[in-house]
């Protein structure tokens, strides 16, 4: 099995490695941390949108991954070091042992997403989604429903961060995404394609329930307390969960799994 010993924390040749957790929060100019053996497989796998860089793996690690190591192409270096030096590179106690560095796909635009609709289609719209977990929740919740993409306006956090991928068990690596405008254009530029878009709030009085596409339809999430701003809501057909004993409010991750179930699983209205 091709690898490359690892013994100086310090060595240039896994640079792209040291210091994750500080190098989450500036940015990686394009390329993102894998962590964990079901992510680094999906990120290895041929449903994955994105190329993997380089694998650094313990080595007590390396057995495991021996197919995934076999399967990369020639160029793809692949790392390994003690437990110790891997912390050290890390930063932090690495337990899972198994880091890749990938490199992010080109985004498609709005309009090429959109380029060809069907009845049958189904988006996620994510507005002003700031926690990495729930983002994470949305693309596992995406990808397990057959969602053909996942739409985040600008004021979205990025699925790109190593807690959003590891949280969405690597769905961020295989669903198509596009990050490009305003919620507000978002909802303008589906509905100008033919795509009803549903805006999950608690405020709604149709109920989730009850609801039944004729079409394509593009289900739109807010962030957990403001939630979708009012004027988004009122340009989109506004449908919630009740709940009871005057809750008001599901995590989002949570609200999105039960409106893509509800949708993905119900035949068309006539």
């Amino acid at each position: 099995m091709r690898t490359i010993s690892i013994t100086d924390p310090d060595d240039p040749q896994i640079a792209g490695f040291r210091d994750i957790r500080e190098r989450d929060l500036t940015g990686r100019e394009g390329l993102f941390i894998a962590e964990g053996e079901v992510v680094v497989r999906v990120l290895a796998s041929a449903a994955s949108l994105c190329r993997p860089r380089a694998l650094l793996l313990a080595e007590k690690r390396v057995e495991a991954l021996g197919d995934v190591v076999e399967a990369l192409a020639n160029e793809t270096p692949v790392y390994v070091a003690g437990q110790a030096v891997l912390d050290r590179i890390a930063g932090f106690p690495l337990h899972r042992g198994i880091l890749a560095l990938g490199e992010k796909p080109v985004a498609p635009s709005l309009s090429k997403v959109l380029e060809t609709v069907a009845d049958d289609d189904v988006f996620v719209i994510a507005s002003g989604i700031g926690n990495h977990d729930n983002m994470g929740g949305l693309f596992r919740n995406a990808a397990a429903f057959g969602a053909r993409a996942v739409l985040l306006d600008q004021s979205c956090c990025d699925p790109f961060y190593r807690k959003s991928i590891r949280v969405s068990v690597g769905a961020v690596l295989r669903t198509p995404s596009s990050v490009e405008m305003s919620a507000e254009a978002l909802v303008a530029a589906m509905q100008a394609r033919g795509v009803e878009v549903v805006a999950l709030t608690p405020s709604a009085t149709e109920r989730l329930a009850d609801y039944r596409r004729q079409g394509p339809v593009a289900l739109m999430v807010g962030s957990e307390g403001p939630g979708l701003p009012r004027a988004v809501i009122e340009r989109c057909r506004a449908v919630g969960v009740p709940m009871a004993g005057g809750f008001d409010s599901l995590n989002v991750a949570v609200a999105s799994a039960l409106a893509l179930h509800h949708v993905t699983n119900a035949t068309l209205a006539p």
